[in-house]
């Protein structure tokens, strides 16, 4: 069997303490695989975004262990790895929001995440451009975030969570903004760039109607996760 992309051990994250203290997370596990895309669902305030965040290396945690692509990069709070170096070479992350930098061109969005990686300038656009025409918006490479629409600024956005060919992709509420028909093909996209580009991806979602997007669906439930089946599962023989 191949690496998973990311494993995570009896996750636990607390807020605050005493009488404050407030349990977010409670001994999460999970195995995602490469070419895999997973929908993580469960209301607001559930632990969703917790576990994002840890596993994108940002929000540490309380306990419990984060491997990414065979490497243990978290014990509890105590990095194991160089987290920033380890992050822009391994990780690739798609927000609500594209944040694209507004007063640079889609491709130069996509050139400078390669760039502070030591990519010359040079490959660095050539590589750019590449991932914008593989993503559709090629033709746009030239145009400002405020000249794209929604659905292409998060073209955009997954194009530099791509760019240096990261092993897992993390993204969060990526279509709350987007209309029923955009918010379909990014859904539809992160499916595409698990398969194609043999990387374990996960969203975290509220949006119900793309769901069979998903080759399986974990939800939050008293602060741990529960496998519940996709779409795609029930319809296996």
């Amino acid at each position: 069997m191949s690496t998973p992309a990311v494993e995570v051990q009896n996750l636990r994250k607390v807020y605050g303490s005493g009488h404050t203290e407030v349990v977010a997370v409670r001994d999460a596990s999970l195995s995602i695989a490469r070419g895999e895309v997973v929908g993580m669902l469960g209301p607001s305030g559930s632990g969703k975004s917790t576990i994002l965040t840890a596993m994108a290396l940002i929000n540490l945690p309380t306990s419990g262990r984060i491997t990414i692509d065979g490497t243990p990069v978290l014990d509890g709070p105590k990095a194991l790895v160089d987290l920033r170096a380890f992050r822009r070479q391994h990780l690739g992350f798609v927000f609500q929001k594209a944040n694209l930098i507004p007063f640079l061109t889609a491709l130069e969005n996509v050139q400078i995440a390669l760039e502070v990686n030591d990519t010359s300038p040079r490959e660095a656009k050539r590589r750019a451009m590449e991932l914008l025409d593989y993503l559709d918006v090629g033709p746009r490479a030239h145009n400002l975030p405020v000249a794209l629409s929604g659905g292409e600024q998060q073209r955009v956005a997954v194009a530099r969570a791509l760019a240096n060919k990261p092993g897992l992709i993390l993204a969060d509420e990526p279509t709350a903004a987007l209309d029923s028909q955009r918010g379909r093909q990014v859904m539809e996209l992160f499916g595409k760039v698990a398969r194609e580009q043999n990387a374990g991806v996960v969203v975290v979602t509220h949006d119900h109607r793309t769901l069979d997007v998903f080759d399986r669906i974990l939800e939050m439930e008293d602060g741990g996760l529960i496998e519940r089946p996709s779409s795609q599962t029930q319809s296996k023989p």
